[in-house]
């Protein structure tokens, strides 16, 4: 028989704690994806695939420049953070 294992407070408000700070995380990105796609909006940069296949090479193109742009940030902020 499998060993029955006690559960204790200490590890049930780490895990609650866990899923609130992923759900808290998860609203912020929410936001934050609005404001990108505003910012966007506001560059003239369209959001939605286009039919043309001129149009989508662009379109992945801009993909990979902000996605590029995301990850450099996100390692600064990832520096700054652990100082």
């Amino acid at each position: 028989m499998a060993e029955e294992r006690k559960v204790s407070m200490s590890e049930v408000r780490k895990t609650i704690a866990g899923s609130l700070t992923a759900a808290f995380g998860f609203v912020i990105a929410l936001l934050w994806n609005q404001v990108v796609q505003g910012g966007l909006a506001l560059a003239h940069v369209s959001t939605t695939a286009p039919a043309d296949p001129v149009a989508y090479s662009v379109f992945i193109g801009t993909a990979v420049v902000i996605t590029v742009f995301m990850v450099v940030l996100i390692i600064l902020f990832g520096r700054w953070g652990s100082k």
